[in-house]
């Protein structure tokens, strides 16, 4: 944004051409974002511009004012909607500042003319144009005839340059402009910068986008299909047909073959087959791309009709909505599918939450462009498309979402050729990395690392799994879990090659080689999801949360979707008297499996030492210290299994005599807490003693918790008076002078622990 900033600051120049500049950015990473920075930044480096934000359409202009609304902070100001001519006209005519949103459509002359009004000739105007490609030309001039009269007329960008002849033009585009496309160069000027696919799938702002062709062939009866051919003749036929009416010839007997109710039958069965078989493996939301409305209606009544309770009448409920407008004049079937502007922002609202029933919608146009549904992860395209709104459809499934692999993209018309040529254009413009992949790359991807992990249970017999009693079923998991771990770095491996194999698999989802290994793949996931329940967590999201993403077709007496208790995984029972007593410590030294004990106790140690850390700073940093240094012996191959598993079982009656240490000074938690805090260095606890520093402990957390209020965490008036009594404290007790600075430090960060509980 900062390249754009200095384009527009030189373009804005009295010697300036008032061309900024384009920016190509990606759709779905963040383009609105980058419009609210670069505005952010404009309004800083310029001479206080006003900036007039301009889309070509009501629901884009509420999404993006949406966007720029929620960051006032940044902007140091907040923006307002034009309403309409009149209300845009005060917001313009003023000397400076503000930010103004606005269709283009709102330049348009009120009456028939050439000329717009004229509403502002300041040169500190900033005009941003959201996708620059689809509005910003038009300058010549055309001649209308209609109800008997001949008229000029523009276009829209012709009319806001009228209307702001001084004004710098921005242009914001998520689509590449074409090679020999120099309308929108003429107008914006050079390309500022581009954030290209290859760019956004590495910084993780967009997810890869798959492609699967699945053709519904037609077979029209002989007499239709001369019905047809028929009806267009009788259209074109004559020399006054003009190309226009040629083209909707040929766009009407289209609609009518890919809208052939027996066509439509097929298409409905197939994209519900596809979708549930998907849904097993990856819980997401998928979109239908109609030609027609009539489309879309009907297509929809073919669906529920196969699956009848997915629908509702009531627009609040039901799985499955058809986005479209109707009038009085349209077939009754087509009047219950009618949404008005309130509508679709609610029927939105639940598509894109995840955990609503709704999981389809049908389109024909809305929600093509400008919608964000992270959740949403396929799209079944039944109409013909290309160019920008072919990439911009497409783009609705490559948001980011939990453990999403990509989106897919089902093609029934045969948009290939079409995507081919797109991603010549996309190319041609400097674009790095495809818009879409084969599907065919995925399931290569999935066999690639399928072979990885079979190789990995080398003179393992896996197989015998799935024909195996549930009771021996256990014991293959074990001892599959023992096998894993006791190869070089076998966990890590493991866990992450199956990670990637899911991924995969779940785009592949449901091709045929996908379904033949679908069985071996929820054993892995079944070894992983075990093995990752020992890995020490650090507060973040759990497995579980993570990989909502990956729910597999496996065996559901082995895999449970709920919690996996870990002393289960490892086949021992779960102790009902403390976790570092003698007899469970003997439980898990006397484990057959040394390499699961191991984990085991890994897992628990790092768990209790975590409670430790969060109540007690130093002691908790000294035992990680120690966890830390076993574990490293073990992984640097000086330890075997069997003394690694000693050394964490001495770690763990240290920790329990720690524990003990707070009874036999007398001391509660608070205090042994500061005791532990003061007496981290040895010549403190020569000097002082014991006894010393016990009273010193206690009378600092009187004085501290004394003195400590509601976020004073937050307040440095506090934590400068809090500093002030324990340096006096410790100069009182004889704390030597050369550690004093330290100690403040270590009892702050220790009260900091206590800080809720000791302000409540």
């Amino acid at each position: 944004m900062k390249k754009a900033v200095e384009s527009t600051k030189q373009a804005s120049s009295d010697k300036g051409n008032r061309k900024g500049g384009v920016v190509w950015h990606t759709q779905g990473s963040g383009k609105s974002l980058s419009m609210v920075f670069f505005s952010g930044q404009a309004v800083l480096e310029l001479d206080n511009p006003t900036i007039v934000v301009v889309t070509d359409r009501n629901d884009l202009d509420e999404q993006l004012f949406d966007t720029f609304a929620g960051s006032k902070q940044l902007l140091r100001q907040e923006p307002v909607q034009a309403e309409n001519r009149e209300h845009l006209k005060k917001l313009l005519k003023v000397a400076g500042g503000g930010i103004v949103f606005t269709t283009i459509q709102k330049f348009s002359p009120e009456e028939r003319g050439e000329v717009c009004d004229l509403l502002s000739e300041r040169k500190n105007i900033i005009v941003i144009a959201d996708e620059a490609h689809r509005t910003q030309y038009g300058f010549g001039a055309k001649t209308v005839v209609r109800n008997g009269e001949a008229y000029t007329s523009y276009g829209f960008a012709k009319y806001l340059r009228d209307a702001l002849p001084k004004a710098t033009f921005i242009g914001f585009t998520g689509t590449p402009i074409e090679k020999e496309d120099r309308s929108t160069r003429a107008v914006f000027g050079n390309e500022i910068d581009i954030y290209d696919i290859s760019q956004a799938v590495k910084d993780g702002a967009t997810v890869r986008i798959y492609y699967e062709s699945r053709l519904a062939k037609v077979h029209l009866k002989q007499e239709d299909k001369d019905k047809l051919d028929a009806e267009v003749e009788a259209i074109t036929e004559g020399e006054e047909s003009t190309a226009k009416e040629k083209a909707k010839a040929k766009w009407t007997q289209l609609e009518a073959i890919i809208g052939h109710r027996d066509r439509l039958k097929s298409v409905a069965k197939d994209i519900i087959d596809h979708f549930e078989k998907r849904q097993e493996v990856f819980d997401g939301k998928a979109m239908i791309v109609a030609m027609s409305r009539r489309i879309a209606v009907e297509l929809y009544e073919e669906i529920i009709a196969l699956r009848p309770n997915w629908h509702d009448d009531d627009k609040k409920k039901g799985e499955i909505k058809v986005i479209m407008t109707s009038s009085s004049s349209d077939p009754q079937s087509w009047q219950k599918h009618n949404t008005t502007k309130q509508d679709r922002k609610n029927i939105g609202e639940r598509f894109k939450d995840p955990n609503d029933k709704l999981k389809f919608v049908i389109v024909r146009d809305m929600w093509l462009t400008g919608f964000d549904a992270p959740c949403l992860h396929t799209m079944y395209i039944d109409k013909p498309m290309r160019g920008h709104n072919l990439m911009q459809a497409i783009a609705r499934v490559n948001r980011v979402f939990k453990d999403k692999p990509g989106g897919l993209i089902v093609d029934y018309t045969g948009i290939g050729s079409e995507l081919k040529k797109a991603i010549a254009i996309y190319t041609e413009s400097g674009g790095k990395g495809e818009p879409t992949l084969d599907i065919s790359e995925a399931i290569a991807v999935m066999i690639e690392k399928y072979e990885i992990v079979v190789q990995m249970f080398n003179n393992f017999n896996f197989k015998r799994y799935s024909s195996a009693s549930t009771k021996d079923k256990m014991t293959i998991i074990l001892e599959a879990q023992e096998h894993i771990l006791s190869l070089d770095d076998g966990k890590n491996r493991f866990v992450k090659q199956v990670m990637l194999l899911s991924k995969a698999f779940a785009l592949s989802v449901p091709n045929k080689e996908a379904m033949e290994i679908k069985d071996d793949v929820g054993f892995f996931q079944t070894i992983k999801a075990r093995l990752t329940k020992f890995t020490p967590t650090d507060g973040g999201k759990s497995d579980e949360e993570i990989e909502t993403a990956i729910r597999q077709i496996v065996d559901k007496a082995v895999v449970s979707e709920g919690v996996i208790d870990i002393f289960d995984a490892a086949g021992i029972k779960k102790p009902d008297i403390s976790i570092l007593s003698d007899e469970f410590l003997a439980e898990i030294k006397g484990m057959k499996r040394k390499n699961l004990a191991f984990e085991l106790l890994k897992k628990i140690l790092s768990d209790e030492i975590k409670i430790r850390l969060s109540k007690n700073l130093i002691q908790g940093i000294k035992l990680s210290e120690l966890l830390a240094k076993s574990i490293k012996k073990y992984q640097n191959n000086l330890l075997s299994a069997v003394q690694v598993l000693e050394e964490l079982i001495e770690l763990a009656k240290h920790i329990k005599s720690e524990d003990e240490r707070g009874h036999e000074l007398n001391l509660s938690e608070d205090e042994i807490a500061f005791y532990d805090a003061l007496a981290n260095n040895n010549s403190a606890k020569e000097v002082l003693g014991d006894d010393t520093l016990v009273e010193l402990a206690r009378i600092l957390v009187e004085r501290v918790r004394a003195n400590t209020s509601i976020d004073w965490t937050i307040k440095e008036t506090v934590q400068a008076k809090l500093r002030i009594i324990i340096k006096r404290t410790l100069r009182k007790y004889g704390y030597p002078p050369d550690l004093q600075l330290l100690a403040t430090e270590n009892i702050l960060k220790q009260a900091e622990l206590f800080a809720n509980e000791w302000s409540s």
